[in-house]
């Protein structure tokens, strides 16, 4: 047994042997009707696949950085987890010294410099990316390919210069602030563009045992009919 959990297993462990088939990130988006929910197995899945993707096709090590520059999206959600499965360190910004950025096609700008770019559609059915420039990676295309297991390698700085345990600690600070607890379904509109916006927002959920329903571009007059139809028990 090694001394020390990924970020992701630290997370994802204690809901995968309680719960596994359980929803642990649902996700709308009421600008389209877009509903997706994952369960704790199919999340950690698709973190497996990212992981993969990023230490075979991209031959990236622990230690390495990744700019992660998308949306509260429930595809960000696996790709976050995937990343610290690979013991790679999460940057939200644009990073010129990034080993590879994850966008949206919007925002290929803001890997100017970057190695390594994978472009992401966050299409509800896994879509490419069309017309993508020359050395861009269609993420929808190549992580598919990839195992849904992993053996993780080592560690690394896990999000912003923040070690594995520091991100811990502030997760289950933040929940207990929050006063989130083990089983509650949270209702949430918190983007992730900063590391506080991501903690208390997502990690803090994972880090009680919750599991959250994410609304992106919210119709207020939907929220309350949604908290009651999803069993909302907090709110963010």
């Amino acid at each position: 047994m090694r001394d020390a959990l990924t970020l992701t297993e630290a997370l994802l462990d204690p809901v995968l042997a309680r719960e596994p088939a359980a929803p642990r990130v649902t996700w709308y988006d009421d600008a389209t009707g877009a509903r997706i929910e994952l369960s704790g197995l199919t999340l950690a899945n698709w973190a497996a696949k990212t992981a993969n993707l990023i230490r075979d096709e991209f031959g990236l090590a622990p230690g390495a950085r990744v700019a992660v520059l998308l949306p509260a999206h429930w595809q960000t959600a696996a790709v976050l987890l995937g990343c610290w499965w690979a013991g790679v360190e999460v940057v939200l910004r644009p990073d010129p010294d990034a080993d590879l950025a994850l966008v949206t096609a919007q925002r290929l700008d803001d890997a100017d410099g970057v190695p390594e770019v994978a472009a992401l559609s966050l299409d509800a059915l896994g879509a490419p990316v069309r017309d993508l420039p020359i050395g861009v990676t269609d993420f929808a295309t190549s992580v598919r390919v990839h195992g849904d297991q992993f053996l993780p390698g080592g560690l690394g700085t896990a999000l912003d210069g923040l070690t594995v345990a520091e991100v811990l600690a502030e997760a289950r600070g933040s929940a207990r602030r929050q006063g989130f607890a083990e089983g509650d379904r949270v209702l949430s509109s918190t983007p992730w563009e900063t590391p506080a916006e991501l903690i208390d927002g997502f990690l803090a959920v994972l880090a009680a045992g919750a599991s959250l329903v994410q609304v992106v571009n919210p119709d207020p007059a939907q929220q309350e009919r949604r908290a009651e139809t999803e069993r909302v028990t907090a709110r963010r």
